[in-house]
C-alpha cells in the first residue's frame, strides 16, 4: 500500500511540475542506481502458434527481436488442431505429431528467442465438448480423459528435451491454459476443474525433468492468485511461477470487434496497480518467493481499439512499466504484430490491432517505446524524475528516455470514437536536462521522438484518407516517414562540465537522447 500511495504522490508531483513548466531531470554519471531492470523485454506476446508458420510473421518477429531485444514469446493455440499435434486411431490410442511445432520452435531457436509455452487449447480428439473461441476455433473444454492429457503433455515435453536439450528446456516456462476464470469463454469447466488440469499438467512436465518450470493460472484481471497458491501449497503441488493478465480499459468483455465501446481507464494505476497487488499477494502467501509473470498486458483487451494505433500508446507503455518497477519478472506486451486472427483476418491496415507493427510491418508508435528502451545502457543512474530513465553503457555513452503521460480521453466518449481522430497534442511546458560528470571527449548526440505527427504512422494513415487497402507506394511512404532521429549533432564535453539542454514537450511525447561517445 505504501508503494501505491508513493506512486500516486510522485505522479501528482510530476503533473504539478509540468503545469508550472519547471520539470527537470538531473543525473550524475558517477552516481549509478544499479543494473537496469529489463522486465520490459523479457517476453512479448503473439496471437496463435499457427500464425507463426507464416513468412511475414517470422520476418516481423525477427525484426522486432533485433530492434527491441525480446527474449521470450508466448502465444495461444499450440495444441489446437491447426497445429496437428494430437489425434487418436480407430481404437482410441493417442497419436502425436510435432512437425508444425518443430518448424515454429526451430525458427524461434534460430533467431535467439525462447518459448513461454502456453499449454492449450484442447485438441478436438481429446476434448470433452465442442465449445470453441475465436475465428480459428480453439476448443476450451476440459479433456475427456485427464490421463490422456497428461500423456500428451509428457510426450510433448520429452520431445522438446530430445530436440533442444535439457539445459535449454530448463530455461523455458510452461504455463497451463489461458484465462480459465473467463468461463465459459476460455474454459467451460470450474475453478476446481482448472486446478485438476494444472495438477495433471505439472505432473507430466516434472516427470520429464523436475527442474522444468511450470505455473499458472494465466487468468484475466489478476484473478485467482491467492487461490492458485493455496491450492498448490495445501496439496503439495509444484508451482514455479504465478502468471496473470491486466488491461487498462474499464468496460467490454471478450470484445473481438470493439463493438461494446471500450474506455481507457483514467485510474493512474490501471494495470500497474494490479501488478503491485499480485506481488503483495505472493509476498503474503505460503510461497512468497514465486516468480510473477504478467503474460498479457496492454492498454486494451480488444484487437479493435484504436488506442493501440495511436501515439498515446507509446507514452502509456512507458508509464506503466516505470510504475511496475521490479514487482514482476516479466511484462509480456500483447502482442508484437497485427498478424493476429482472433476475430478473423482483418480488412484494413490500421484497425486498432494489438500489434507493435501493423500487418504490413509498419512501425506503430508503441514499437518505438520498446526500441528506445532497448537502446538504454546496462546501468541506470540515480534520478528522481518518475517519468524517465537515465542510463550509461560500458562504452561511456549515456541515454536519457523521458515522456509525458496525459489521459486525454473525454468523459462519456469511448476509445473507438476518440482515438480514430487526428488528435493534436497540447504543450506541456519544458524539460530541463542536466547530465553531469560525463567522461570528457567527443560525442554524437542522437535525439529520437514519438508523439503527434512524429513517428506517428496512424496520423500519416489519416492523412492518406484512411484507405481500406494500402498500395506498395503508400506502405513505403509510411515506413520512410518513421524511424529516423529527429536531430543529430556532434558535441565535445569538456572535463568536469555538464551536458544541459531544454526540450519542449507536448502531451504524450516520448523523447530519447542518446549520447554516443566517439
Amino acid at each position: 500500500m505504501k508503494k501505491i500511495i508513493g506512486a500516486l504522490l510522485a505522479s501528482q508531483l510530476v503533473f504539478l511540475a509540468n503545469v508550472n513548466g519547471q520539470r527537470a531531470i538531473n543525473a550524475d554519471f558517477n552516481k549509478p542506481q544499479g543494473k537496469l531492470n529489463t522486465t520490459f523485454n523479457a517476453c512479448v506476446g503473439a496471437g496463435r502458434a499457427n500464425e507463426g508458420l507464416r513468412a511475414d510473421w517470422q520476418q516481423q518477429l525477427e525484426y522486432v527481436k533485433k530492434e527491441c531485444g525480446f527474449k521470450y514469446i508466448r502465444m495461444h493455440g499450440l495444441l489446437t488442431d491447426d497445429m496437428a499435434v494430437y489425434t487418436e486411431d480407430a481404437k482410441g490410442n493417442p497419436q502425436y505429431n510435432y512437425m508444425y511445432v518443430d518448424v515454429l520452435f526451430d525458427f524461434l531457436h534460430r533467431i535467439g528467442m525462447k518459448p513461454f509455452v502456453e499449454l492449450g487449447f484442447m485438441p478436438n480428439a481429446l476434448a470433452s465438448g465442442s465449445q470453441t473461441i475465436f475465428w480459428w476455433r480453439g476448443n476450451v473444454t476440459p479433456p475427456k480423459d485427464y490421463n490422456k492429457w497428461q500423456g500428451l503433455i509428457r510426450n510433448l515435453v520429452q520431445h522438446f528435451t530430445e530436440r533442444y536439450g535439457t539445459d535449454e528446456v530448463k530455461s523455458w516456462y510452461f504455463e497451463v491454459w489461458n484465462e480459465p476464470n473467463l468461463s465459459p469463454g476460455f474454459w467451460t469447466g470450474t475453478q476446481a476443474d482448472y486446478f485438476k488440469l494444472y495438477d495433471y499438467s505439472v505432473k507430466a512436465v516434472k516427470s520429464v525433468n523436475p527442474a522444468y518450470k511450470v505455473g499458472g493460472p494465466g487468468t484475466a484481471g489478476a484473478a485467482w492468485v491467492p487461490d492458485m497458491i493455496n491450492h498448490c501449497s495445501k496439496n503439495n503441488v509444484p508451482i514455479d511461477f504465478i502468471s496473470t493478465h491486466s488491461y487498462g480499459v474499464k468496460q467490454g468483455f471478450l470484445d473481438e470487434h470493439g463493438n461494446s465501446g471500450t474506455v481507457l481507464s483514467s485510474d493512474s494505476l490501471a494495470v500497474s496497480g494490479d501488478v503491485l497487488n499480485s506481488r503483495k499477494q505472493i509476498a503474503q502467501s505460503a510461497l512468497p518467493n514465486l516468480e510473477l509473470h504478467y503474460t498479457e498486458w496492454s492498454a486494451s483487451y480488444t484487437p479493435a481499439d484504436p488506442v493501440h494505433d495511436s501515439y498515446h500508446e507509446a507514452a502509456y507503455i512507458l508509464e506503466k512499466l516505470k510504475q511496475v518497477g521490479h514487482a514482476a519478472n516479466s511484462m509480456s506486451y500483447w502482442v508484437f504484430t497485427d498478424i493476429f486472427e482472433e476475430p478473423g483476418p482483418r480488412f484494413t491496415p490500421f484497425h486498432g490491432g494489438f500489434g507493435l507493427l501493423n500487418i504490413q510491418g509498419i512501425n506503430k508508435p508503441a514499437f518505438y517505446s520498446y526500441q528506445f528502451m532497448n537502446k538504454l545502457g546496462q546501468t541506470e543512474l540515480a534520478n528522481s524524475d518518475t517519468r524517465s530513465w537515465v542510463c550509461k553503457n560500458d562504452k561511456g555513452g549515456v541515454q536519457l528516455l523521458f515522456w509525458d503521460f496525459t489521459h486525454t480521453l473525454p468523459d462519456s466518449v469511448n476509445d473507438q470514437a476518440y482515438y480514430i481522430k487526428d488528435l493534436p497534442a497540447k504543450a506541456k511546458g519544458r524539460v530541463k536536462v542536466n547530465l553531469s560528470h560525463l567522461p570528457a571527449g567527443k560525442y554524437t548526440v542522437e535525439i529520437y521522438k514519438v508523439g503527434y505527427r512524429v513517428n506517428d504512422a496512424y496520423t500519416g494513415y489519416v492523412d492518406l484518407g484512411r484507405p481500406g487497402q494500402l498500395n506498395r507506394q503508400q506502405v513505403e511512404k509510411l515506413k520512410q516517414q518513421n524511424g529516423s532521429p529527429v536531430a543529430v549533432q556532434q558535441i565535445e564535453i569538456k572535463p568536469n562540465s555538464t551536458y544541459s539542454r531544454e526540450f519542449d514537450i507536448r502531451e504524450n511525447d516520448v523523447v530519447l537522447v542518446n549520447l554516443i561517445k566517439r
